[in-house]
């Protein structure tokens, strides 16, 4: 039995949520530090495993730790990894520790519980990346909306109970539907299997699905996911509860739980169903294009500085799905680089605005300006994060935009056209954002901001290398995850088409 890294990945966040209830008496550290500590601690197993992970095997996962648990119905608790669930759990450890400094005096009462959240939604964004059971999956891809709905009912804005049930409502309603499939693809796996089995693995290999009984299926699975991405139209409930989360709550919403719905269309649905993925491919394709251009066209349009990152998410998240979609190797891996890089550009502008807007408890555009003058360095911290946002060159984003935009053009030439727009419409609701809070004539509510201290400078710093490292060499993301996304193309069945340069053309 190899080591249990990934167990104890799992279990380090879960045991310091029991520590943070255990009297102060018998507990050497403070509740920051322990929540700290034990995100430190998980990001050095993580690291751990990553230097030892396998970027050349073709197994299809590794370290996995299995138990029975539920022997009848063929259900295990079973952990492996894979190039691509890797990149989202070293994308989980990374932000965590950020989010947990970053936000120390983002809750003045009750900063306990707070922070027992915030690591209960650490352990659900690791269990669901990890879990290749898909009882397993399913269970934590529901339990992930307790911590987030407690973090904006309990902590969030003055609309906060609308925002947090909205939230909740429409996440149980795509685990409803994802639960019905679930149990259907159970009992069409007994059938032919001759035994009830979970097993991701298992079901992507061995099953041969009629074509009216996938396309169900997989409609009903990626109804789940694209409520949990989120895509238009079923997007509504992010800019609302956006708006009401702390920044911190929303960059481990945004940054991290939201790419469990990416993360299951390449792990779960292509895989599992994967001649309805390639029938269904256009219209999905079609729908991420609409939802690139809508996002960046509300954007544009918002008030509040909140509501303008969750529609940029909203965009954002078309890419990702269009490279996913796309079936060539370039657009899927430009897909895992996006998800890298959205999650590290959404903690810098979310964390950076979040040390403005708890100055003056406000984050609406027009309440703010002139802010070169009186904070320099958090302008500067925002600017990166800004220009990481449009995919500037040299910027994590852009080497991500350009693979999925590339990849995409080889099998859906119109639509990565159309996508290319948003590259424009972006550079308008960034650079118009900056512009009206940081720049131009200094109002009178800016006159009293505090800049960035020592210490928020050097919390935020890692974001910020880790923006220009993305950028200028975004090679680890793509070898980690290269490997499981050409695994992801032989399932679908799909083959990188052939450049045209070059080839006689006849009549």
């Amino acid at each position: 039995m190899n080591f249990p890294w990934l167990l104890l990945i799992l279990l380090t966040p879960l045991i310091a949520t029991v520590l943070l209830f255990i009297p102060k008496k018998y507990v050497v550290f403070k509740d920051n530090q322990i929540a700290l500590y034990s995100s430190l601690i998980t990001l050095l197993f993580v690291i751990v495993v990553a230097l030892q992970f396998d970027i050349n095997s073709n197994s299809a996962t590794q370290f996995d730790i299995s138990f029975d648990w539920i022997p009848i119905f063929g259900i295990s608790f079973h952990l492996g990894l894979t190039g691509i669930s890797l990149v989202l759990v070293g994308l989980t450890a990374v932000l965590t520790p950020i989010v947990l400094l970053a936000t120390e005096h983002e809750v003045q009462k009750k900063n306990k519980e707070f922070l027992m959240w915030i690591l209960l939604t650490q352990a659900c964004a690791l269990a669901v990346f990890l879990a290749r059971d898909l009882f397993l999956f399913y269970v934590v891809f529901e339990a992930m909306l307790i911590p987030i709905f407690f973090l904006v009912g309990r902590f969030g804005g003055p609309r906060r109970s609308a925002a947090a049930l909205k939230f909740l409502l429409f996440g149980l309603a795509g685990g409803l539907v994802m639960l019905a499939a679930v149990i259907w693809l159970y009992f069409v796996g007994a059938s032919q299997l001759g035994r009830g089995t979970f097993s991701i693995t298992a079901l992507s290999n061995e099953l041969s699905i009629d074509t009216w009984t996938e396309r169900w299926l997989f409609l009903g699975f990626f109804f789940a996911f694209a409520l949990k991405a989120p895509m238009v139209p079923g997007h509504t409930w992010l800019p609302d509860t956006a708006e009401q989360a702390t920044p911190g709550t929303s960059t481990m919403l945004i940054g991290i739980l939201d790419k469990v719905g990416t993360y299951g269309m390449l792990a779960i649905l292509l895989p599992i169903f994967p001649n309805a993925s390639r029938e269904f491919a256009p219209a999905i394709i079609g729908l991420a294009v609409f939802g690139i251009i809508y996002g960046a066209l509300l954007a544009i349009a918002q008030k509040d500085m909140k509501r303008t990152f969750a529609y940029i998410s909203i965009s954002h998240f078309g890419f990702i799905v269009m490279g996913i979609f796309s079936f060539t190797s370039i657009g899927m891996l430009g897909s895992m680089v996006y998800m890298v890089a959205h999650g590290i550009s959404t903690a810098g502008l979310f964390l950076t605005a979040g040390y403005l807007i708890r100055q003056k408890d406000n984050s609406l555009i027009n309440s703010f300006g002139g802010l070169t003058k009186v904070a320099p360095v958090m302008t500067g911290f925002f600017l990166i994060s800004s220009l990481a946002s449009i995919a500037l060159p040299g910027m994590a984003g852009f080497v991500a935009e350009f693979m999925v935009l590339t990849g995409t053009f080889q099998r859906y030439p119109i639509p990565a056209i159309i996508a290319t727009l948003a590259i424009i419409l972006a550079a308008i609701y960034m650079l118009w954002l900056y512009q009206r809070v940081f720049t131009g004539a200094e109002v009178k509510e800016s006159k009293n901001i505090v800049d960035l201290n020592k210490k928020q400078i050097l919390i935020l710093s890692p974001i910020v290398v880790l923006t220009v490292l993305f950028g200028l060499y975004p090679a680890p993301v793509v070898k980690i995850a290269e490997q499981a996304v050409s695994n992801t193309m032989t399932y679908v069945g799909a083959v990188d088409p052939q450049p045209l340069i070059g080839k006689a053309v006849t009549p």
